[in-house]
């Protein structure tokens, strides 16, 4: 008598949609983290290197740059960028292309979603209150993991792969009714950061 097969693990898929975001976002980040790269060789190269980027005193990516901050890990932040958002691209094209993923998977986009709105919300204060300086690509890599994190966690708790119990589903429900309005928000709360931390400059181009 033969043994029954096991059944198969359970897997995820996720709307075209949300597939799109994790390419475009993925894209957009990737991009930003490879002209910051190769702006980053070129000043270890020749130290006198002016980024293109370098506008003013405030928008300078120079400055950022050139920051401990900029190697947090003891090598170019941009490094991560290209790791990560090349993994973000391969799985939006993945889900385009039709596949589902199992649960573990998941749990580690979850993770490194996680890890990366952490770590840019850490240079976003380093840029503001510490370094005094903002740079043009770094903004785009910041606009593109708060999409990035938020509906990843979005798509996490709806779909199951995050237990949610009871008392919080219509939380969800509600959250993903509304889903546009926790990104606006974010992006109102960072765009006013930046113009209450440099009014002193702006307030030199009314």
């Amino acid at each position: 008598m033969t043994a029954a097969p096991a059944p198969a693990a359970r897997t995820y898929g996720a709307s075209r949609p949300f597939a799109w975001l994790l390419l475009i976002g993925g894209a957009l980040g990737l991009f930003a983290s490879a002209v910051l790269t190769l702006d980053k060789l070129r000043l270890l190269k020749d130290p006198s290197y002016v980024p293109s980027c370098n506008i003013n005193p405030i928008i300078s990516c120079g400055s950022v740059m050139r920051s401990d901050q900029a190697e947090a890990f003891g090598f170019p932040n941009s490094l991560l960028g290209l790791v990560g958002f090349g993994v973000v691209i391969a799985v939006g094209a993945g889900l385009l292309a039709g596949a589902a993923y199992r649960r573990w998977f998941w749990l580690g986009l979850q993770a490194g979603t996680v890890f990366g709105i952490g770590f840019v919300s850490w240079l976003m204060y380093q840029a503001l209150y510490r370094i005094g300086a903002l740079c043009p690509y770094c903004l785009v890599v910041w606009a593109a993991m708060i999409p990035l994190f938020w509906y990843t966690t979005l798509h996490n708790l709806r779909s199951g792969v995050i237990p949610v119990g009871r008392r919080l589903r219509p939380v969800v429900r509600e959250a993903a009714r509304y889903h546009g309005a926790v990104p606006a928000l974010w992006y109102a709360v960072i765009a006013l950061l930046v113009l209450n931390r440099f009014w002193y400059y702006w307030s030199t181009l009314i």
